[in-house]
């Protein structure tokens, strides 16, 4: 499966996925959890993403399906970098 991401995202991503080794592929479906994604890992990827894609999660973006696995998380980001959205 493709994805729209492109490598700055997947790269922030895997810094914060101790659990999924360099030669894996991340996938939209992968689970986050499990690869290593915890509550303060989400905060700190939070920041990231906000200052790299210059976007605010507001209140409902903030949630455990938000950042369950890449797809959702990239297509948030998509959505909130997207003001016509």
């Amino acid at each position: 499966m493709s994805t729209d991401w492109g490598p700055d995202f997947e790269a922030v991503l895997r810094g914060f996925l101790p659990f999924l080794g360099e030669d894996e592929p991340l996938t939209p479906q992968t689970d986050l959890r499990d690869t290593g994604l915890d509550s303060l890992g989400t905060v700190e990827l939070l920041g990231k993403l906000e200052a790299q894609y210059e976007v605010r999660f507001v209140d409902e973006a903030l949630s455990r399906e938000t950042f369950a696995t890449p797809g959702t998380l990239w297509a948030a980001v998509a959505r909130l970098s997207d003001p016509g959205a």
